[in-house]
């Protein structure tokens, strides 16, 4: 009895003490009281280069994608392709595998 006391206290233990060290590596760091959290943008390394981020920033520039990002908007994603029509997805979902549509199945009813 003893001993499962005692797993049991340090498995609580680590339950509450785990979520706090998880933002000491992270930007963001919980502050007491209804704050929230307080920004330390130098708690993180980037893995991108200047030149990088300012080259993908006159990118966004050039193709208007920072005008609307800068105005709340979705960003616009490039075009896959012309898309199915009714009779091919419907050709397609006839011939495939019952793996496959027991895997489809699966994953559309989420679990």
């Amino acid at each position: 009895m003893n001993l499962r006391k005692t797993t049991a206290l340090c498995v609580v233990a680590a339950a509450i003490t785990l979520p706090g060290i998880s933002f000491a590596s992270s930007e963001w760091h919980p502050s007491g009281g209804e704050a929230g959290g307080t920004y330390h943008p130098n708690h993180v390394t980037s893995t991108k280069t200047r030149a990088a981020v300012i080259a993908e920033l006159d990118a966004a520039r050039k193709d208007g994608t920072l005008a609307i990002m800068q105005r709340g908007g979705a960003i616009p994603i490039k075009s896959t392709g012309p898309g199915k029509t009714r009779e091919q997805v419907v050709s397609e979902l006839r011939n495939e595998s019952p793996e496959a549509r027991r895997a489809r199945m699966h994953s559309h009813a989420g679990g």
